[in-house]
């Protein structure tokens, strides 16, 4: 028998920012005319709406309800419709939905990673609007998940094998949305509260400028550093003297192999300035006057670090800040994304400069020096940095002239010395290829000596030869390591330059008497094979003839520049400028010394003194541009072949 009343459409589920406006609809057939009521019901009470007796229910969502439509006709026979969730989700980000919403899914909630020990229960949660209503898929490892077909994934027991990267699909009649992918660790739950699926640290120290003063602080302030980050667990890359490609080739390096949960710690010391709210590194071949166009945006790199999802991003500029034009209006930088995962640790103030510690062989700069007093002290890393940012405002050194900056959006405790629970071996790519294996040689003459291979920087080598104890038929031994002639414009480091170098390579050897060392530098514009001779002078005590002999032993290109090789960068093209000279130089503009009776002074890099008020070295305030991403300065550096200026 046919029914008298058969509903045709029924209403839809929904899920809606609050203030949403859209309709309910209910259509219905029957042998008379029919005639409509909307209920809606809310903690467990029913009622009737009053007026609501169309087809369509206009609503302006304002909480989650349930509504149902009764149908009747002239007979007094009466169906309702299915009971519909509108859902009301009231806090959802700035820009969502977007404006031309057709109600396609938009996720409003994402799950978070989770540590849980076996055994107890583990629930992810996602929320999507749409309309209709999104339908929700979960996914493990991307297999499909029979059974978990909810905003809320529950597993009442959880096992190791529950472990892996989760995700869930939202859908609905027009369309899909994912979810971001979220890693679920099941097993012996850890007692710190907060850890890092990695560490990894980009250090850069420009000392020796083509058209700008050099410096002298970068070289020991990095290499220092570095060693304290290693401390800390960090896989670290330090590089000294950088052009603008070399610059950007380091940068995508880096944010490559960032990822989810990761600490990411950039350093640069350096030339600087700041301009519009922006503060720009200045690479070693910048032509005079600065420019954006010329130098490489800390904010840009900050944003593409963000999108990594790590868990904690430390910016630290050891720089000056000055403004180049003293008319212009003060700096507003602009606002960090609200990921409460940011730290910046400026070693100066606005249009401020940052100064140097000069003493001795060793030339530090202030903000190093009480840096590396408190980076390793169990804390959260802001109140780390309030603690170098105190002791640098007691230093009566600079006393009027520096003081420390700190800005942040860090919303946990996160320290620098949390424990590491890595997620995979992407971490293990970065900084593993600093040290080479050490070598021993053997003489035709039977003389033995060990090669050592030390990298006191990521782009800096030194290659130390140390003799064996001698067989008796030799005397006087000694060794040379020779320089190859095509190298001579490359990479080697004059002796004149060594200094400061050499005394960090003593205090890595401990003062053990080395026999020879060879330095290179540069490592990254090297493009072949370097081949290394060893010459062995010694006297034959047999006929008390001085003897030399010679062996040849091989760096090969992959090893020395690993981190700037080609199947490694993002960029298969890329072209390097050509090899040139590089070595380690001495810092910025403004140098504090000590005289011989222990007065400390403020000097700049050409030795005057410095009055406090005395104006930086500026020229006309560079001309602003809408700066590329740092894909688009990639691009632009594959147009630019060898010899070509850079964009």
């Amino acid at each position: 028998m046919q029914e008298a009343i058969v509903i045709t459409e029924q209403p839809v589920s929904v899920s809606v920012p609050v203030g949403y406006s859209f309709t309910l609809r209910c259509r219905a057939e029957g042998r008379t005319s029919l005639q409509y009521q909307w209920f809606c019901q809310q903690q467990s009470v029913c009622r009737q709406i009053p007026g609501a007796t169309n087809q369509d229910l206009p609503i302006t969502a304002q909480q989650t309800q349930l509504y149902t439509c009764r149908i009747n006709d002239l007979y007094k026979n009466a169906v309702f419709s299915d009971w519909v969730k509108v859902e009301v989700h009231q806090c959802v980000a700035r820009g969502l939905p977007p404006r031309l919403w057709r109600g396609e899914p938009v996720i409003v909630l994402n799950p978070t990673e989770q540590r849980v020990e076996v055994g107890k229960p583990l629930q992810l949660q996602c929320a999507a609007m749409g309309v209709p209503a999104p339908n929700y898929q979960w996914y493990q490892n991307g297999n499909l998940l029979e059974h978990q077909k909810k905003k809320k994934l529950w597993i009442t027991h959880a096992k190791v094998s529950d472990s892996g990267t989760y995700l869930c699909c939202a859908s609905n009649s027009h369309g899909e949305h994912w979810t971001n992918a979220v890693d679920i660790h099941i097993g012996t739950c850890r007692p710190e509260k907060f850890f890092a699926t990695g560490k990894i640290a980009l250090l850069v120290g420009n000392n020796r400028y083509q058209h700008h003063p050099n410096l002298m602080a970068p070289v020991t302030d990095v290499f220092e550093l570095s060693l304290l980050l290693e401390q800390l667990g960090f896989q670290v890359v330090s590089l000294l003297d950088l052009n603008k490609a070399e610059m950007v080739t380091a940068v995508s390096r880096f944010l490559q192999l960032l990822g989810k949960g990761v600490y990411a710690i950039f350093y640069y010391a350096g030339h600087g300035y700041e301009h519009s709210g922006r503060n720009y590194m200045v690479p070693v071949d910048a032509p005079q006057p600065y420019a954006p166009e010329n130098c490489i945006s800390v904010q840009r790199i900050l944003q593409k670090m963000q999108q990594q999802q790590t868990a904690l991003n430390l910016i630290l500029l050891d720089t000056c800040r000055k403004w180049y034009n003293p008319e212009c209006a003060l700096s507003q930088v602009q606002p960090l994304e609200p990921w409460g995962n940011t730290v910046y640790g400026y070693a100066t103030s606005e249009d401020a400069e940052a100064y140097e510690l000069q003493d001795g062989e060793f030339s530090s700069g202030i903000f190093m020096k009480y840096l590396k007093k408190h980076i390793l002290q169990e804390k959260k890393v802001t109140h780390m940095l309030d603690d170098v940012l105190e002791d640098i405002g007691r230093d009566p050194l600079v006393t009027g002239k520096q003081v420390m900056e700190i800005k942040h959006t860090l919303k946990e405790a996160r320290s620098l010395t949390d424990p590491i629970y890595p997620l995979g071996a992407a971490a293990e790519l970065w900084g593993c290829s600093n040290e080479l294996v050490s070598e021993m040689v053997t003489f035709p003459c039977g003389v033995q000596v060990e090669l050592r291979f030390h990298r006191l920087f990521s782009n800096v080598m030194y290659v130390c030869a140390k003799l064996q104890p001698t067989p008796t038929h030799v005397a006087d031994a000694r060794l040379l390591l020779c320089q190859p002639t095509e190298m001579d414009d490359v990479a080697i480091l004059k002796e004149s330059r060594l200094d400061q170098v050499e005394s960090l390579l003593a205090s890595v050897y401990k003062r053990e008497e080395l026999d020879c060392v060879f330095q290179l530098c540069g490592l990254q514009k090297i493009q072949t094979d370097v081949i290394l001779k060893l010459d062995l002078h010694y006297t034959q005590l047999s006929t008390k003839q001085r003897t030399c002999e010679s062996l040849q032993t091989t760096l090969q290109k992959s090893l020395l520049g690993q981190f700037f090789s080609q199947r490694n960068y993002s960029q298969p093209n890329y072209q390097r400028t050509p090899a040139c000279t590089s070595s380690v130089r001495l810092r910025d503009a403004s140098v504090l010394s000590t005289d011989p009776q222990g007065q400390a002074s403020l000097r700049t890099g050409s030795s005057h003194s410095l009055p406090s008020s005395n104006p930086s070295n500026s020229s006309s305030e560079p001309e602003e541009n809408d700066e590329s991403d740092l894909s688009d300065l990639c691009s632009a550096l594959l147009r630019a072949g060898p010899g070509q200026d850079y964009p």
